[in-house]
């Protein structure tokens, strides 16, 4: 559960001379985590909104597991959709537990379920729930505040997780650390999740695919590897930086670029990783032990290889190129 699919999908406001979206087509997968980058004013936000139907598009259409969302009650949908904007948005004169109760009550869950509810988020978001059930949005940090956003969110168990720039206004060390607990809660949970961005790098190292926006169109639908080797146009390239392949290397996970094992390979002694370090270790495993190759383990089984001509081709080969 949990797919979504674009067709031809435009809004345009009444006070403007030109669409806010202009026919935007495409599928999101389930247990999908796409991000949708661009400058600002580029229409991320409205097609996110459009999602939960907060706006209505002009012409065309949304369709969530193959229902046209324009078909089901706005209440019913939106309790399948889970939602994060920036600065948490957190009711102010409700406690932790109260704010996170909210969806499981609209849905009419009995009392025991939702207590056991709200101590199940608060672990998984890491907050302990005999320390911060109680308090309130003032008494919390804003790293905080957003793991009790992402706890709200998910509550109500969604199909699907729409994030709005949630951490646009923390500061790099919190920045990084929630989006290791999204990639983190992504791995246990396997949730379809349409992030908004502006950050190339978060981008870079959250999304399975980046949807790549200009003036409210699309102009490139790819994974992070494609759009660094083959960008569409100027724009692409110059937004993602791909001429700076080193320092995408830091924000690439090795399964961006890893192949699968050969059936004769019987190499068990090489160094490993895992699927979610990044290309730049990697990079530096390899250099430090003198291997050709990694092994890419999960769960203490290979799942991948990875050479150093792989990522030699990633660093110098079609990324330094523009189109």
């Amino acid at each position: 559960m949990g797919d979504l699919q674009f067709e031809e999908v435009s809004l345009r406001f009444p006070s403007e001379s030109r669409p806010a979206v202009h026919h935007v087509t495409g599928q999101i997968h389930s247990g999908e985590v796409v991000v949708i980058l661009g400058p600002s004013g580029c229409g991320k936000t409205t097609l996110l909104k459009m999602v939960n139907r907060l706006y209505e598009p002009t012409s065309g259409q949304i369709f969530l597991d193959g229902v046209n969302i324009q078909k089901l009650k706005v209440t019913r949908l939106r309790q399948q959709i889970g939602y994060v904007i920036q600065q948490a948005g957190l009711f102010p004169h409700m406690t932790v537990a109260a704010n996170i109760a909210v969806v499981p009550r609209l849905l009419g869950w009995p009392k025991p379920q939702i207590q056991a509810r709200i101590d199940e988020m608060l672990d998984l978001v890491r907050l302990s729930p005999g320390e911060f059930r109680h308090r309130y949005p003032a008494q919390l940090s804003g790293g905080q505040q957003q793991r009790v956003g992402i706890a709200r969110a998910l509550a109500g168990n969604p199909t699907m997780l729409l994030m709005d720039e949630p951490f646009g206004a923390i500061d790099g060390i919190t920045r990084t650390a929630l989006q290791d607990e999204i990639l983190r809660l992504q791995r246990q949970l396997k949730k379809t999740i349409l992030f908004v961005s502006h950050d190339v790098e978060e981008a870079l190292r959250l999304a399975d695919r980046i949807l790549v926006m200009r003036q409210g169109e699309v102009v490139q639908f790819d994974s992070p590897l494609t759009l660094l080797t083959q960008p569409a146009d100027e724009f692409v390239y110059t937004l993602l930086g791909a001429d700076d392949m080193v320092r995408q290397l830091g924000v690439l996970p090795v399964s961006a670029a890893m192949t699968a094992i050969p059936p004769e390979d019987h190499n068990g002694a090489r160094p490993t990783l895992s699927p979610q370090d990044n290309l730049r270790e990697a990079l530096s495993l390899i250099l430090r032990t003198g291997a050709p190759a990694l092994t890419i383990s999960q769960a203490g089984q290979p799942v991948g290889l990875l050479t150093l001509e792989r990522i030699r081709k990633l660093a110098v080969g079609k990324g330094g190129t523009p189109p």
